[in-house]
């Protein structure tokens, strides 16, 4: 793992800054357990306890979630450019001081809506952040493998808290006793990025005063957008791969314990299924990010997006817990393949001067995903049922890869010869 001195005494590499960076594992781990109090409960909440018949009704709660927390990327990147990276990271756990207490006794389902909001701005803030921080302190040769770390903890988190909230669930009910582990990550998690996390903004400036000095570094936030959008192939690629990543993961989130429901599954069973798909998906980050560094970018997203294809194809052919938990093995293997590797080539492309703001564009498409997931899922299972939904959402992702394929270059480093990609 290479470390460097650069001007200023920073030093760049995973080694010399392994306390900061295992820190910010924890922190984003805790990040993913906020996630994960709602993966098995909520969905059976919106129909169980609210009442909510119609699937896009439901499914309300992850429209607020993820529309919130896409256009908090995008700020976040921005933020953490002008302010620095800690008062975004404290920011994040602050608004999310109510979130435990409105899951947990909230009266109405306007509350579950406006307790999504703020965990959306919550997540939009530390997630991102986290990775900025990353991504700053290991510089160019390990952004895959810790991406592959930093995703790993966040998604471990969330197996782990869907898994035990579904337990919980089961013993003691939907609510409150299930949100208390909420609760308790939020309190360590505000202590931590308080009174232990450092900034890193200065090893960004530190990476950039490597890099000649052009007038295409000095970039409107308008100019990155479109660059990252629109513009340059690989990262308007990867940013439509990640809107549709998350546009699976919604309907996982949502759609995936109503159908295991409606087969008879017991909350329990239900839970377990919940926590295999992320858990898969966290511990296989550390192993493809790490891949990713040694082969390069494009064709792990490829396969990873046809692999989740074929995974949400079996989940709507299948009708047994077994059929299901090998589906929901093979999707936690492709989006394990897909996650840390698509944030490594935004590190690989964006210049150290704007490259927050890029993942901050890259996040705001990302985690549309979730919203547009919500909704497309919802239309199409009120009007045409579950099965029909989960097939019409495969086929979305198998386009997707294709897309990734015949669109994006190769971003990783050794397998271009150069360190950064700047926009022509």
């Amino acid at each position: 793992m290479t470390t460097a001195t650069q001007p200023g005494g920073i030093r760049l590499g995973l080694r010399a800054n392994l306390a900061q960076f295992t820190l910010l594992v924890l922190v984003n781990a805790l990040v993913g357990g906020m996630l994960g109090q709602e993966r098995t409960v909520l969905p059976l909440l919106a129909d169980g306890v609210f009442h909510l018949s119609a699937y896009t009704a439901a499914l309300t709660y992850i429209l607020a979630f993820g529309a919130t927390k896409a256009v908090t990327n995008f700020f976040a990147g921005t933020w953490s450019d002008r302010y620095g990276r800690k008062p975004v990271l404290i920011a994040g756990w602050l608004i999310a001081v109510p979130v435990p207490a409105m899951l947990a006794w909230g009266p109405s389902w306007g509350w579950i809506i406006a307790a999504n909001i703020l965990l959306g701005v919550n997540q939009g803030l530390t997630w991102s952040t986290t990775v900025i921080m990353k991504i700053d302190l290991v510089g160019p040769e390990r952004r895959g493998l810790a991406m592959g770390f930093n995703e790993a903890a966040g998604y471990g988190a969330v197996a782990a808290t869907a898994m035990a909230t579904g337990a919980i669930a089961q013993q003691a009910g939907l609510r409150p006793e299930p949100f208390l582990l909420g609760a308790a990550y939020l309190v360590l998690a505000l202590g931590l990025s308080t009174f232990a996390v450092r900034e890193t903004r200065e090893h960004a400036r530190a990476e950039a005063a490597l890099h000649p000095m052009q007038t295409t570094t000095d970039m409107s936030t308008a100019q990155i957008s479109r660059h990252t959008s629109f513009t340059d192939k690989a990262l308007s690629a990867a940013s439509q791969a990640g809107m549709v990543n998350n546009l699976n993961d919604a309907l996982a989130w949502g759609i995936f314990p109503l159908l295991f429901a409606a087969h008879g599954l017991s909350v329990a069973r239900i839970g377990v299924l919940a926590a295999l798909y992320p858990a898969v998906w966290g511990a296989g980050q550390m192993l493809t990010g790490w891949w990713s560094d040694h082969v390069g970018r494009k064709h792990l997203i490829t396969a990873g997006m046809l692999l989740q294809a074929a995974a949400i194809a079996l989940v709507a052919a299948a009708s047994t817990f077994p059929g299901w938990a090998v589906a929901q093995i093979m999707l936690g293997i492709g989006t394990a393949l897909v996650y840390p590797t698509l944030l490594a080539v935004i590190g690989d492309v964006a210049h150290p001067a704007w490259r927050a703001r890029a993942v901050g564009v890259y996040r705001l498409w990302r985690d549309g995903g979730f919203a547009i997931g919500a909704l497309l899922a919802g239309i199409l299972a009120d009007a045409y049922g579950i099965t029909t939904a989960i097939w019409a959402v495969s086929a979305l992702t198998a386009a997707s890869g294709l897309v990734v394929a015949i669109r994006m270059y190769e971003t990783h480093p050794r397998s271009r010869g150069s360190v950064s990609r700047l926009p022509l």
